[in-house]
Protein backbone atom coordinates (compact mmCIF):
# COMPACT_ATOMS: atom_id res chain seq x y z
CA UNK A 1 0.00 0.00 0.00
CA UNK A 2 1.36 3.42 -0.92
CA UNK A 3 1.77 6.03 1.81
CA UNK A 4 0.68 9.58 1.02
CA UNK A 5 0.86 12.86 2.87
CA UNK A 6 -2.38 14.84 3.26
CA UNK A 7 -1.36 17.43 0.67
CA UNK A 8 -0.75 14.71 -1.94
CA UNK A 9 -4.31 13.39 -1.87
CA UNK A 10 -6.42 16.08 -3.46
CA UNK A 11 -10.19 15.89 -3.45
CA UNK A 12 -11.82 15.01 -6.76
CA UNK A 13 -13.69 17.57 -8.90
CA UNK A 14 -16.69 17.29 -6.55
CA UNK A 15 -14.60 17.83 -3.39
CA UNK A 16 -14.81 14.15 -2.40
CA UNK A 17 -12.09 11.95 -0.94
CA UNK A 18 -12.06 8.15 -0.87
CA UNK A 19 -11.92 6.48 2.55
CA UNK A 20 -11.20 2.73 2.63
CA UNK A 21 -13.84 0.52 4.23
CA UNK A 22 -12.22 -2.19 6.30
CA UNK A 23 -13.39 -5.70 5.41
CA UNK A 24 -13.91 -6.85 8.97
CA UNK A 25 -16.48 -5.53 11.38
CA UNK A 26 -15.30 -3.69 14.47
CA UNK A 27 -16.35 -5.59 17.52
CA UNK A 28 -18.51 -3.45 19.80
CA UNK A 29 -18.13 -5.95 22.59
CA UNK A 30 -15.39 -8.47 23.09
CA UNK A 31 -12.91 -8.83 20.21
CA UNK A 32 -13.62 -11.36 17.49
CA UNK A 33 -11.37 -12.89 14.83
CA UNK A 34 -10.10 -10.37 12.28
CA UNK A 35 -9.81 -10.36 8.51
CA UNK A 36 -7.06 -8.16 7.08
CA UNK A 37 -8.50 -6.80 3.86
CA UNK A 38 -10.32 -3.79 2.49
CA UNK A 39 -13.93 -4.06 1.39
CA UNK A 40 -14.06 -0.98 -0.85
CA UNK A 41 -14.09 2.78 -0.45
CA UNK A 42 -16.54 5.37 0.79
CA UNK A 43 -16.65 8.81 -0.82
CA UNK A 44 -16.82 11.58 1.78
CA UNK A 45 -16.50 15.36 1.55
CA UNK A 46 -12.96 16.45 2.39
CA UNK A 47 -14.22 18.39 5.43
CA UNK A 48 -15.47 15.12 6.97
CA UNK A 49 -12.17 13.34 6.32
CA UNK A 50 -9.50 16.05 6.57
CA UNK A 51 -6.69 13.48 6.63
CA UNK A 52 -7.69 10.82 4.04
CA UNK A 53 -4.51 8.70 4.27
CA UNK A 54 -5.18 8.19 8.00
CA UNK A 55 -8.96 7.72 7.73
CA UNK A 56 -10.78 4.39 7.55
CA UNK A 57 -14.41 3.27 7.74
CA UNK A 58 -15.35 0.27 9.88
CA UNK A 59 -18.64 -1.59 10.12
CA UNK A 60 -19.79 -2.05 13.72
CA UNK A 61 -20.93 -5.43 15.07
CA UNK A 62 -22.64 -5.43 18.47
CA UNK A 63 -24.22 -2.83 20.73
CA UNK A 64 -21.80 -2.38 23.61
CA UNK A 65 -21.24 1.25 22.54
CA UNK A 66 -24.91 2.23 22.58
CA UNK A 67 -24.22 4.86 25.27
CA UNK A 68 -22.05 6.63 22.69
CA UNK A 69 -24.85 6.38 20.13
CA UNK A 70 -23.03 3.68 18.15
CA UNK A 71 -25.10 0.61 17.36
CA UNK A 72 -24.85 -2.70 15.54
CA UNK A 73 -24.46 -2.20 11.75
CA UNK A 74 -23.43 1.48 12.05
CA UNK A 75 -20.37 2.67 10.18
CA UNK A 76 -17.58 4.28 12.24
CA UNK A 77 -15.18 6.71 10.56
CA UNK A 78 -11.81 6.36 12.31
CA UNK A 79 -8.91 8.80 12.05
CA UNK A 80 -5.50 7.40 12.97
CA UNK A 81 -3.91 10.88 13.06
CA UNK A 82 -6.01 12.10 16.01
CA UNK A 83 -4.61 11.88 19.54
CA UNK A 84 -6.90 9.97 21.88
CA UNK A 85 -7.74 11.60 25.18
CA UNK A 86 -10.00 10.96 28.14
CA UNK A 87 -13.51 10.23 26.88
CA UNK A 88 -12.51 9.55 23.27
CA UNK A 89 -14.21 6.70 21.45
CA UNK A 90 -11.30 4.69 20.06
CA UNK A 91 -10.48 1.67 17.99
CA UNK A 92 -8.08 -0.48 19.95
CA UNK A 93 -6.08 -3.53 18.98
CA UNK A 94 -6.69 -5.79 21.97
CA UNK A 95 -4.53 -8.91 21.95
CA UNK A 96 -4.33 -8.50 18.16
CA UNK A 97 -8.09 -8.09 17.62
CA UNK A 98 -9.75 -4.79 16.64
CA UNK A 99 -12.47 -3.43 18.93
CA UNK A 100 -14.23 -0.12 19.62
CA UNK A 101 -14.21 1.24 23.18
CA UNK A 102 -14.33 4.45 25.25
CA UNK A 103 -10.92 5.58 26.59
CA UNK A 104 -11.05 6.50 30.28
CA UNK A 105 -8.02 8.13 31.92
CA UNK A 106 -8.23 8.37 35.71
CA UNK A 107 -4.95 9.58 37.17
CA UNK A 108 -2.31 7.02 36.24
CA UNK A 109 -4.85 4.38 35.25
CA UNK A 110 -6.01 4.09 31.65
CA UNK A 111 -9.04 1.91 30.93
CA UNK A 112 -10.93 0.86 27.85
CA UNK A 113 -14.62 0.81 28.59
CA UNK A 114 -17.78 -0.39 26.95
CA UNK A 115 -20.32 2.41 26.72
CA UNK A 116 -22.93 0.10 28.15
CA UNK A 117 -23.44 -0.07 31.94
CA UNK A 118 -24.05 -3.82 31.76
CA UNK A 119 -20.44 -4.49 30.66
CA UNK A 120 -17.20 -3.99 32.67
CA UNK A 121 -14.31 -1.63 31.98
CA UNK A 122 -10.81 -3.06 32.07
CA UNK A 123 -7.42 -1.46 32.59
CA UNK A 124 -5.16 -1.25 29.55
CA UNK A 125 -2.34 -2.68 31.69
CA UNK A 126 -4.44 -5.84 32.17
CA UNK A 127 -4.19 -6.60 28.46
CA UNK A 128 -1.53 -8.92 27.16
CA UNK A 129 -1.13 -6.67 24.14
CA UNK A 130 -3.20 -3.47 23.76
CA UNK A 131 -2.77 -0.43 21.54
CA UNK A 132 -4.95 2.53 20.58
CA UNK A 133 -5.23 2.26 16.79
CA UNK A 134 -7.33 5.34 16.01
CA UNK A 135 -10.03 7.74 17.19
CA UNK A 136 -13.63 7.59 16.00
CA UNK A 137 -14.32 10.92 14.30
CA UNK A 138 -18.03 10.17 13.70
CA UNK A 139 -20.42 7.36 12.90
CA UNK A 140 -23.08 6.85 10.25
CA UNK A 141 -26.42 5.20 11.00
CA UNK A 142 -29.13 4.07 8.63
CA UNK A 143 -32.56 5.42 9.58
CA UNK A 144 -34.50 3.38 7.04
CA UNK A 145 -34.85 -0.37 6.85
CA UNK A 146 -31.86 -1.73 4.95
CA UNK A 147 -34.11 -4.19 3.16
CA UNK A 148 -35.68 -1.17 1.46
CA UNK A 149 -32.30 -0.35 -0.10
CA UNK A 150 -32.07 -3.57 -2.11
CA UNK A 151 -32.93 -2.96 -5.76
Amino acid sequence: MDVYRVGELAADAHGLVHVPIMGQSLCAGFPSPADDFLEGALELPRWLAPNPPATFAWNIAGDSMRGAGIFDRDLAIVDRSLKAGHGSVVVAAIDGEMSIKRLIVDGNVTRLSFDNPDLPAFAVQELTDGEIWGVVRFSIRWHIARAGLVR
